[in-house]
Formats: structure tokens, C-alpha cells, sequence
């Protein structure tokens, strides 16, 4: 746990209300700083941060504890957190904008750039039905690992290295369900998105998506895997806490062939950018009609398929899926979010393009709890909620 006699000192940054807002909103907001801080603390994380984004300006802002373990120097918003599966949306709109140039249909086949899928085994029938549509709503039958197995040895990698890798390993690979006809979550199937993109830019993924994305948002302190040496400064270490105790991650992890599907490490001032561009700062509607437009953006955002668990596997807060997007028509309006769980960091996006408002949480510890532990005791899903209640106004 982190001492009490610290965390006045070192653990809490606050912003606050840099515009003016109902007397409303800044008691929840108030309201809701409080319980982060106090969830955080009473479970041991050791890093946190929240944002709140609000008709385009920082509404809230706050950050919880240090970079590492027994160290003092704390999370700020140039702390360069892992954001894991947040990576999948990008990937999504690199392929939105491929399509847009004319180099693909979403209803395309996905052996038409990736042949050398025809070796899955597909008792459903051909795997030239299998388009890149369904790749992107996580419904084309895929598993959702990378590897088919995983025994947590020391010398087996973070993620496979190669392409090729898998390559071997499609004679050994099976469609598990009818292409198309539910939902169900693949890391495996995003992967085959970003090979894609390599194949028709002829650049490498974490290039391609530099140049298209990362450089127009300005987002110039994002990147892929290794961190360069001027940013590890600002690269925290992640941790996992199960059973009261908490152990460190690998630092620095290499995702591999993995890097479309979760290799994005950025620092909160970097995904603020991100998070204006999906939201539509009107100012700015040039500039991000470059990057994409807002009517393929839209489109994304359409529900495809009905899903029950998001993208970190958790009940209760979609409930469909677009295009790489998740959809919760729950809350009367359009919400919408992705997640990322990776390595002992663990995040949340949730955005209302209708209110202008965008929420991120973002953890270097992973709380594992018990299999079947109910969301009430789940220190992760009790803000997710508070966060939820941010956008009722």
C-alpha cells in the first residue's frame, strides 16, 4: 500500500475547471476526483490518471501516484502510459482511410491481401467469405489469442515477433464459429487488419500510422514498443496486484506482430489530441477531415453486431459493436468507448460525439480479482460507473 504520510505530497495533481461549468457538474466532478482518489489508494495502485474532456477544453483532470514502486516522482500528464487494445481504433481508422482512397472494400474478402489465410481450417465453408468488415466487428471466427497457448514460462515471448510466426500456425488454426454471425472478441483477427495496411501502403504499420495519423493530431510524443531513450523519462512501470500482492511487469514490453491489435504507449497530453479529433472540435474540421472524414468516422460508430462484454472482457457497459468501436445504448444517447488491458496497464475511453464530452482512466496496476467477483467489488468497474455518471448532464 502507499503510505498515507506521501500521497498529500506526491501523489495527487489537480485541474480543475478551467471553464465555467453548472454549480452541478463541479460538485460531481469534485465528487468524483474524491472517490478516485480514495479507490486508488485504498487499493494499492500505484499510478492512475483521469480526464475529463468537455464541449472540446479539459473539464477535470487528476493523477494519482509515482511512475514506480518506492519511488517518488509522479504520474503527470506526460507520464507515457501502455495503452494496449485503445491501439485497435487507430488501426480501424488507418483501414477507413484506405478505403476511402479506393484501395479497399469493407465487404472485400480478406484473401484477397492475405491468401495465405486459405490454410485456416473453416468447416463453415470457404475462407474467401470471410471479409475485413467482419475482422473489424470481431465477428469473422477467429480465437481471441494471438497464440493458442500460453503457460506463463520465462522464456516464452511477450507476443510472436514475426508474421510468419503465425503463418505456421494456420494449418493448425480453425474457424471456430459461422463467419458473421455474432461477436466475439480476437486479438488474432485485428492482426490480420494491420497486415493489411502494411500490404497496401508498403510501409510498416507503426510507419503507416505515424505519417497518417500520429503527425497530423500532432501526437508527437506517441509510439510503438521500445521506448526511445529521450522518453524514458516519462515511461512508468506497471504492476499486477492479486491477492493483496503486487508484482512488477516486464518493463518496456515488445508486442510484436501484435503491434496493430495493442502497441500504442502515449502520454495523456498526446490522447487529449486523439480525443478532440473524435469528438470534432469544429475549429479543427479541416485538418481532421484529413486524417478522416467525419462521415466515415460515423460510420464506425454504427451499431453492427449486439455484444454483451467490452473489450477488456467486462458485463454491463455496451451494448453493441461497430467498426472496432463499441456501442452503449443504454445511457439515451450515443456512447461509445474502447478499452485496453495489457502488461499491468490497464485504460478506458468512453466519448458522447453528440455532448462533445470524452473520459479517459488509465492505470499502471491491474487489480485481478477472483473469477466471478461482482462488479460492486471490483475497484475498476466502481469508477468506470462513476465515470458513466459524468455524462448524464
Amino acid at each position: 500500500m502507499i503510505r498515507k504520510a506521501a500521497i498529500a505530497v506526491l501523489l495527487i495533481v489537480l485541474s480543475v475547471d478551467v471553464f465555467a461549468q453548472d454549480p452541478r457538474s463541479t460538485a460531481e466532478l469534485a465528487s468524483f476526483g474524491d472517490l478516485f482518489q480514495k479507490e486508488c489508494r485504498d487499493s494499492g495502485v500505484v499510478g492512475a490518471s483521469f480526464l475529463l474532456i468537455d464541449r472540446g477544453r479539459i473539464a477535470a483532470e487528476r493523477h494519482f501516484g509515482t511512475m514506480e514502486k518506492g519511488k517518488t516522482e509522479p504520474v503527470s500528464d506526460d507520464t507515457i502510459y501502455h495503452w494496449a487494445s485503445n491501439t485497435k481504433p487507430f488501426t480501424g481508422i488507418a483501414i477507413m482511410q484506405l478505403r476511402d482512397r479506393g484501395l479497399l472494400k469493407l465487404d472485400d474478402p480478406v484473401t484477397k491481401y492475405l491468401p495465405e489465410l486459405r490454410a485456416v481450417h473453416n468447416r463453415f465453408g470457404s475462407m474467401d467469405a470471410i471479409t475485413i468488415r467482419m475482422l473489424m466487428t470481431h465477428s469473422a471466427g477467429f480465437r481471441n489469442p494471438t497464440w493458442p497457448w500460453d503457460k506463463g514460462e520465462t522464456w516464452e515471448p511477450f507476443e510472436p515477433t514475426e508474421y510468419s510466426q503465425l503463418v505456421a500456425m494456420f494449418p493448425y488454426t480453425e474457424i471456430l464459429f459461422k463467419p458473421g454471425s455474432k461477436f466475439s472478441y480476437s486479438n488474432l483477427g485485428i492482426i490480420f487488419l494491420g497486415r493489411i495496411i502494411e500490404n497496401l501502403s508498403g510501409e510498416d504499420y507503426e510507419v503507416y500510422i505515424d505519417k497518417n495519423i500520429l503527425r497530423p493530431l500532432e501526437m508527437y510524443h506517441t509510439y510503438f514498443d521500445a521506448t526511445p531513450p529521450y522518453l524514458l523519462k516519462h515511461r512508468p512501470h506497471s504492476y499486477y496486484i492479486e491477492n493483496g500482492k503486487l508484482t512488477q511487469a516486464r518493463f518496456d514490453a515488445n508486442t510484436g506482430i501484435t503491434v496493430s491489435n495493442s502497441g500504442l504507449n502515449a502520454p495523456l497530453a498526446d490522447m487529449v489530441k486523439y480525443l478532440k479529433f473524435l469528438l470534432g472540435d469544429p475549429a479543427q474540421r479541416d485538418a481532421y477531415n484529413g486524417v478522416l472524414a467525419r462521415t466515415s468516422l460515423e460510420e464506425m460508430w454504427r451499431p453492427e453486431l449486439p455484444t454483451t462484454v467490452d473489450a477488456n472482457g467486462n458485463a454491463g457497459f455496451t451494448t453493441d459493436i461497430g467498426l472496432i468501436f463499441f456501442v452503449d445504448k443504454t445511457l439515451g444517447r450515443r456512447h461509445l468507448g474502447h478499452g485496453g488491458d495489457q502488461n499491468g496497464f490497464i485504460s478506458y475511453i468512453d466519448f458522447d460525439p453528440d455532448q462533445r464530452k470524452a473520459a479517459v482512466i488509465v492505470f499502471n496496476t491491474n487489480i485481478i480479482y477472483p473469477e466471478g467477483t461482482p462488479s460492486e467489488n471490483d475497484v475498476v468497474s466502481r469508477l468506470r460507473k462513476g465515470v458513466r455518471k459524468l455524462f448524464a448532464n
